[in-house]
């Protein structure tokens, strides 16, 4: 008779799968509410800090229960994935966001949690689960936090004490009943130096950013026709798509963020910055062709243009 696998020997095998597939770290949380996370995200939309973003404004109960994915969610695991490439921008003009040098995130991670879904179907019949990366409305960041993976800091983004923050985070919302990894320390104590580097002052608070002040939502999200305001234009430090600054002053980048072992995040044609000249020669087909598969694709050729424009 074949032994039956205990949840601790099984999130051990995940974990040591998941480290073959190349993440640099899997945590894992219990099932349950989020009633005071999306009581600070519902004050957050109150404020109007999503500006436009209507997506936003939906699915709250979705967000605070997962069991209205997943009726029959026991715990969540959480795994991150670096994107870290070691390199730097070619110059301080016309930068991109070291997160979209490469293929779009999205699909690339997203194949990799149903590798994992797979392996664990294999190892526990009955497994049911549903894997999102930043796909859904589900608070990623959040459960980052309750699995253990790291804390969330002052710019809100989720920081490792061994690896930082340039990391994507995925996560598989299942029914095995695992326990809680430890808890992370917040360990951004009294350090404002994301807050004082933001040059347009969108981190208004610990762990609140004002999207109608911030550099990577008017370069990325904003509509193509939408016109940045002066005050963003003036300030935006050579960004045109995204924007690191949060990321570069932050302490715990500074030690050794974990190289991405993955050649599709590596700068596409070798370009860590737009070519101008290039950009204002294309036509929309010609971008969509050289920017497929590429995050840069979401914000259209008339927005990239639009961030150009000096």
């Amino acid at each position: 008779m074949e032994a039956v696998i205990t949840n601790i020997e099984l999130k051990k095998l995940i974990k040591d799968y998941a480290e073959e597939l190349g993440f640099i770290k899997v945590s894992f949380a219990r099932y349950d509410l989020l009633s005071e996370e999306i009581k600070r995200y519902s004050d957050w939309i109150d404020k109007s800090y999503n500006v436009d973003m209507a997506w936003m404004n939906k699915s709250f109960d979705k967000r605070e229960d997962v069991k209205i994915i997943l009726d029959s969610a026991e715990s969540v695991i959480v795994f991150a994935y670096s994107y870290f490439t070691n390199q730097k921008h070619k110059n301080e003009e016309n930068k991109i966001s070291r997160y979209a040098w490469g293929d779009d995130y999205h699909d690339i991670i997203l194949n990799k949690l149903k590798q994992v879904e797979n392996f664990i179907k294999e190892k526990y019949p009955g497994f049911a689960s549903k894997s999102y990366v930043d796909t859904g409305p589900i608070m990623e960041k959040q459960w980052a936090v309750r699995s253990g993976l790291g804390w969330q800091g002052k710019n809100g983004l989720i920081i490792n004490k061994d690896f930082g923050s340039y990391f994507f985070i995925g996560v598989i919302i299942n029914n095995i009943p695992f326990d809680n990894d430890k808890l992370e320390l917040d360990r951004c104590a009294t350090c404002r130096k994301c807050i004082d580097a933001c040059p347009t002052g969108a981190i208004i608070s610990d762990k609140v950013v004002d999207a109608n002040k911030c550099i990577s939502y008017w370069t990325i999200e904003a509509k193509p026709d939408k016109e940045i305001p002066i005050e963003i234009k003036k300030n935006l430090k050579g960004w045109s798509f995204g924007c690191d600054i949060c990321q570069e002053v932050c302490p715990w980048n500074k030690h050794n963020p974990i190289l991405t072992d993955l050649i599709e995040f590596y700068p596409r044609n070798d370009e860590t910055n737009f070519n101008e000249e290039l950009i204002f020669s294309f036509n929309d087909e010609e971008f969509r062709a050289r920017f497929k598969n590429s995050p840069i694709k979401r914000t259209k050729l008339k927005g990239i243009q639009r961030n150009l424009k000096k």
